[in-house]
């Protein structure tokens, strides 16, 4: 199965589909990510913060699968924004990566009551032109976060990683980014499991439309719409569902009906604020 691809700002491409490692114990973490691989997934994306990047780096160096043919990203975490510490920081990922880069590296977290997400952004600025990373962005940030750091560094974002699932679907960012050649990567895809996609008529009634499950629908919505997802399962039969959504398409009124489930007042939210994350 070929998974398509998006083209970031950076001048590289990006799979649109690819397996996210959050919450996967450090100990499971090869076995699942060399289950991906072996399914055909070629992106994955990892974090300092969730310490499973030995893992992600065994199942890359036990996959045989040439370097160019993968996409991996890790993320700066909160406490290493100033000074020199992104350059430290990125460096024990790749050391417990195995690489001597990584495709994207993105900012986690914007911390606002830190006020440093500026000076964290310059300082992948810098770590992208020294060849430690080919494409930087962002994670959870807003769109005041995401002007900011636009007008004090002049360097645009190639992507802002945030929550968007079809409860809690960001639509200012979505604009922002939009209008700026941003891409978004929507993570808790599924609204983490928080709530039951199977008992949403509209949801529903596109699954049993397409033979597909509550979940393929949700993520084909995602592709649709131009999304770059990477659901997280550690079972081998869900890791291959959430791939087989290419052969499909919604009607622009399934489409319709999912975007009509955001309340549009914030409530669906299932995750952390980024202005509570500091």
């Amino acid at each position: 199965m070929t998974i398509p691809t998006l083209a970031m700002n950076s001048g590289y491409d990006i799979p649109q589909v690819g397996y996210g490692v959050f919450k996967v114990p450090a100990h499971d973490t090869e076995r699942a990510v060399s289950e991906a691989l072996a399914l055909g997934y070629r992106h994955i994306d990892t974090a300092a913060v969730y310490g499973n990047e030995e893992g992600v780096g065994a199942a890359v160096r036990a996959s045989g699968i040439p370097r160019d043919e993968l996409f991996i990203t890790t993320k700066l975490w909160n406490d290493r924004h100033e000074g020199d510490q992104p350059r430290a920081a990125i460096g024990e990922s790749l050391d417990k990566l195995g690489l001597d880069h990584v495709d994207l590296y993105l900012v986690h977290w914007p911390t606002p009551a830190r006020n440093n997400y500026v000076e964290a952004w310059q300082g992948l600025i810098a770590l992208r032109d020294e060849g430690l990373t080919r494409t930087i962005g962002v994670s959870n940030f807003l769109v005041p976060h995401l002007e900011r750091i636009v007008a004090e560094t002049g360097e645009t974002p190639a992507v802002d990683q945030i929550e968007l699932h079809p409860t809690y679907q960001q639509r200012e960012v979505v604009a922002w980014a939009a209008d700026h050649g941003v891409l978004i990567e929507a993570w808790g895809p599924l609204g983490q499991g928080k709530y039951d996609l199977g008992a949403i008529p509209a949801v529903r009634g596109a699954a049993d439309a397409h033979r597909k499950s509550p979940a393929q629908v949700v993520l084909r919505w995602h592709i649709q719409k131009g999304n770059i997802v990477f659901p997280k399962s550690v079972r081998v039969e869900r890791l291959r569902e959430n791939m087989d959504i290419f052969d499909f398409e919604l009607s622009d009124d399934e489409v319709t009906a999912i975007d009509a489930l955001d309340p549009g007042d914030g409530s669906g939210r299932v995750s952390a604020h980024p202005d509570e994350v500091n």
